[in-house]
C-alpha cells in the first residue's frame, strides 16, 4: 500500500519539478501518494504545519527550518532540495518616494509574513550586514505576498524581502519597487519532515527523493523548461531563462555539517539562536 504524504511547499517556480513528478504518476513507483498543498504564508506558516501535525513534509528556507529545530520543532532535515542561495529582492511601495536604496529602509518598517519567517530572518540578516542594530527593527505582520502588496502601497509598511523573480512580475507591473539584493550565503531549500513520519516511513522517504532528484536533474537539463516555468508561474521568458540559470537542485540526502553550522552559527551571532546547533539535532540520515 501506498505511503499517504502530505507535502508543503511556496507556490513558486522552484517547486515545479514536484508538480512535474505528481503529474507524471513518478511518486507512486516509490511507493508514496503525494498530496501537495501551497503555503503562500512560506516558511513559518510551513513549520507551524509541521509541529502541528497539519503537513508532514515541508519544501522549507534552510535558515527557518533550523531555527524551529533548534527551538524545539517536531521534525528534521532529511535532503537538501535547491543547493544554490536565493537571491532576495527587497522591495517597498511604488509610491514611497523616499525609499530609493535599501539604506533609506534604516529605522523603517519591515512587511514579514509572519514572524521567524524567511522574510523575519532575512531582515535581521540585512540589517546585521547593513551596520543597523537588529534589536531595533520594527515589523508589520503581513501573512502573504498579497498582504505585503497591500502593506507597501498604503505605506503601513516600507520595506520588504522576498523571492525576486516570484515578486518581479509586481514590480513590473508598477505595484513595487526593487531597492536591492541580498543573497543567502548557503544552499536554500531543504526538505524537512515529521520526526514520526521520519521514524516509521525512512526508506520510503528516501525513495521519493531519489525519484525528485531524477525529475530535477531531467528538468534542469531540458530546453524547454524555462518556457515551461514562465508559462505556468506567470512569469516573463527572459524572466524565467534568468532565474533558470541561476538555480541548482540536489535532492542529496548527505548531511552538510559545515552548511547546518553555518546556518546556526550566523542566527547565534544575530541573537535569534541563543546557542549555536549540533548539524546531528537538526538532521535525520535516511
Amino acid at each position: 500500500m501506498a505511503l499517504k504524504l502530505r507535502v508543503a511547499g511556496v507556490p513558486e517556480h522552484f517547486n515545479a519539478p514536484w508538480h512535474i513528478a505528481k503529474k507524471k504518476g513518478l511518486f507512486e513507483g516509490a511507493g508514496v501518494d503525494v498530496t501537495w498543498t501551497d503555503y503562500p504564508g512560506g516558511t513559518g506558516a510551513m513549520a507551524k504545519a509541521l509541529n502541528e501535525g497539519e503537513t508532514d513534509v515541508a519544501v522549507i528556507l534552510t535558515e527557518g527550518i533550523v531555527k524551529d529545530i533548534a527551538c524545539g520543532g517536531k521534525s528534521k532535515i532529511v535532503g537538501v532540495y535547491v543547493s544554490s542561495p536565493l537571491c532576495w529582492g527587497c522591495h517597498t511601495g511604488a509610491g514611497q518616494s523616499d525609499v530609493q536604496d535599501i539604506k533609506d529602509l534604516d529605522g523603517k518598517v519591515w512587511a514579514v509574513s509572519r514572524m521567524t519567517s524567511g522574510s523575519h530572518l532575512m531582515a535581521v540578516v540585512l540589517a546585521e550586514k547593513m551596520g543597523w542594530d537588529p534589536k531595533t527593527l520594527k515589523y508589520e505582520i503581513v501573512g502573504s505576498l498579497d498582504g505585503a502588496k497591500e502593506a507597501l502601497t498604503k505605506g503601513i509598511a516600507n520595506g520588504f524581502l522576498w523571492e525576486k523573480f516570484t515578486t518581479k512580475p509586481h514590480v513590473d507591473s508598477g505595484v513595487m519597487r526593487r531597492v536591492g539584493e541580498i543573497p543567502t550565503p548557503w544552499p536554500c531549500f531543504v526538505i524537512a519532515v515529521r520526526n514520526e513520519i521520519i521514524e516509521a516511513h525512512g526508506p520510503k522517504l528516501k525513495a521519493m527523493l531519489e525519484v525528485l532528484g531524477g525529475v530535477c536533474k531531467d528538468f534542469k537539463t531540458d530546453a524547454a523548461s524555462p518556457a515551461y516555468v514562465a508559462q505556468e508561474y506567470k512569469l516573463k521568458p527572459e524572466d524565467a531563462a534568468e532565474w533558470f540559470k541561476t538555480v541548482e537542485w540536489s535532492c542529496s540526502t548527505e548531511q552538510p555539517a559545515g552548511v547546518l553550522k553555518q546556518v546556526g552559527t550566523t542566527l547565534t551571532n544575530l541573537g535569534i539562536l541563543d546557542s549555536v546547533p549540533e548539524p546531528s539535532t537538526l538532521w535525520a540520515q535516511l
